[in-house]
């Protein structure tokens, strides 16, 4: 079983800072750590390596920074860390990452299985890991929650929706991203961050990749962030005490007021 990570660093604070030139993240001096819900998806993907064997390569987007985020998931239990890094892509949206993405893992070659979390906590879009399979022109399924079976040409797993879930079989080659739910990701080992340091982490650039120059990086991106900002914290309210009739009343007449509702 081939399976393919999809990660991303991302800052490990809320104040972030945007270039105004270009739109893009200013990453110097900023704690960056492995996204919280792609360790989740990390942990899965060495669980199934377990069960029934193969190869987890760990790919990541971003600056040559991004490289620690790699040795961080080969700590935990993955085989291969590649790097996709080329200033080119600065500035990609989703639309143009997701290219680049899956141009990246046609690069590296057969791939059974590809698992992400479900979105990214610094841009919440959850829109990469369909747009990559969508690129690919291959399966999807959003919110895993569990994976029950898993063969060389299919996967049945359990879809988290409201309310409940739902039980889809899907054919292999696919992707998925899943959900907190699926599984508690393990500490790394002593053993394991000594393989991690010691890895040869693979880096892929523009010019290694069959890209149209004209879908990544800001060129490449019908969208762009103007504007980041920590939304203002807000406290305060009314605090109702009394009877429940009262209350009741009191609470009809201030969404009355407020005109929630006529």
């Amino acid at each position: 079983m081939n399976i393919v990570v999809l990660i991303k660093q991302v800052p490990g604070t809320t104040q972030v800072k945007i270039n105004p030139d270009t739109g893009t993240l200013i990453r110097d001096g900023v704690e960056a750590v492995v996204n919280p819900f792609d360790e989740y998806a990390i942990e899965e993907a060495v669980r199934i390596k377990e069960k029934v064997g193969g190869v987890v390569k760990v790919v990541t987007m971003g600056p040559p920074q991004a490289e620690s985020a790699l040795r961080t998931a080969i700590s935990m239990g993955a085989d291969e860390g590649i790097l996709i890094s080329d200033r080119a892509f600065a500035g990609s949206d989703t639309w143009a990452t997701s290219y680049t993405l899956a141009k990246g893992i046609q690069t590296i070659g057969d791939v059974d299985l590809i698992i992400s979390g479900k979105q990214a906590i610094d841009g919440d879009t959850a829109q990469v890991g369909p747009g990559v399979a969508e690129m690919l022109g291959i399966p999807f399924v959003a919110w895993v929650r569990k994976i029950e079976e898993i063969t060389s040409s299919s996967i049945r797993l359990e879809r988290l929706m409201e309310g409940g879930y739902d039980v889809v079989e899907m054919p292999l080659p696919g992707l998925i991203t899943v959900v907190k739910e699926i599984n508690t990701p393990r500490m790394a080992s002593l053993k394991g961050k000594m393989k991690a340091k010691k890895a040869t982490i693979k880096t892929l650039d523009a010019a290694s990749m069959d890209l149209d120059e004209n879908r990544i990086g800001l060129k490449g991106s019908p969208t762009q962030v103007l504007r980041s900002f920590v939304p203002e914290r807000k406290s305060g309210g009314e605090k109702i005490e009394g009877e429940v009739p009262d209350l009741v009343d009191k609470l009809q007449s201030t969404i009355l007021d407020l005109g929630i509702v006529k």
